[in-house]
């Protein structure tokens, strides 16, 4: 049995129905759902992954991609999402793998699928190829796409004392007039995650720069009020 054969069917062992329609109004999904909660899901595609061993970079991105273009529940692309980063395939993360994430983010275009991808596989490869990733994220912070915007955004959420500070404001600032919610609220959390390292820089750039009152308040979440 394939392995997109087998991660079909073992999410419907596991779905609820009943919760299906709720799901997909909460996400406002074009797929629709099945039903399955996350603890269940990733029990699931647990076993089948560990039955189902990819034996080469290029064969697991077909098994990534097949999956995402191929899916009818939304599901499916979560599966797609977390084979992506499987630790099996840990060693398979290179730069071969930008065109398959760029693919998913811009054809995800919803924060469940894009902010997993953003933070955790782009994020991961700008720390591992930093020459390579730098001047492609500052491409991505002035494309036409939301969610690539997002994901330059984002791809630092993890990295705290790591954080290339000139990188982080540099993506932000293409988006600083953008009205979109996501884009703002990517800023916000962006500046967010940094504060936890450098609170005093957070507060300095959200003083200097003419934020929206979203970005702000995000940015400033866990921090002492400022004037």
């Amino acid at each position: 049995m394939s392995l997109g054969r087998a991660v079909r069917l073992a999410l419907q062992e596991v779905a609820e129905p009943g919760r299906a329609e709720a799901m997909r109004a909460y996400m406002k999904s074009p797929l629709p759902f099945l039903g399955v909660q996350a603890v269940a899901r990733r029990a699931a595609l647990r076993r089948v992954f560990a039955g189902h061993r990819l034996e080469s970079a290029p064969e697991w991105r077909r098994a990534v991609l097949a999956l995402w273009r191929e899916a009818e529940y939304r599901e499916e692309r979560y599966a797609a999402v977390e084979l992506s980063g499987h630790r099996y395939y840990r060693e398979f993360q290179t730069l071969y793998t930008v065109p398959m994430y760029e693919e998913m983010i811009v054809t995800g275009a919803w924060w469940d699928l894009v902010d997993e991808l953003a933070v955790h596989r782009v994020g991961g490869l700008l720390a591992a190829y930093p020459d390579a990733m730098r001047p492609l994220m500052l491409e991505w912070a002035h494309d036409g796409d939301l969610w690539k915007r997002r994901t330059a955004i984002l791809c630092q959420n993890r990295f705290r004392s790591r954080t290339d500070t000139a990188l982080l404001y540099a993506c932000i600032e293409p988006s600083l007039s953008d009205n979109d919610f996501f884009a703002r609220k990517a800023i916000g959390w962006a500046l967010r995650e940094y504060a936890k390292t450098n609170p005093a820089e957070v507060v300095r750039y959200v003083k200097a720069k003419g934020l929206s009152g979203l970005s702000r308040r995000e940015a400033l979440k866990n921090l002492p009020a400022t004037p």
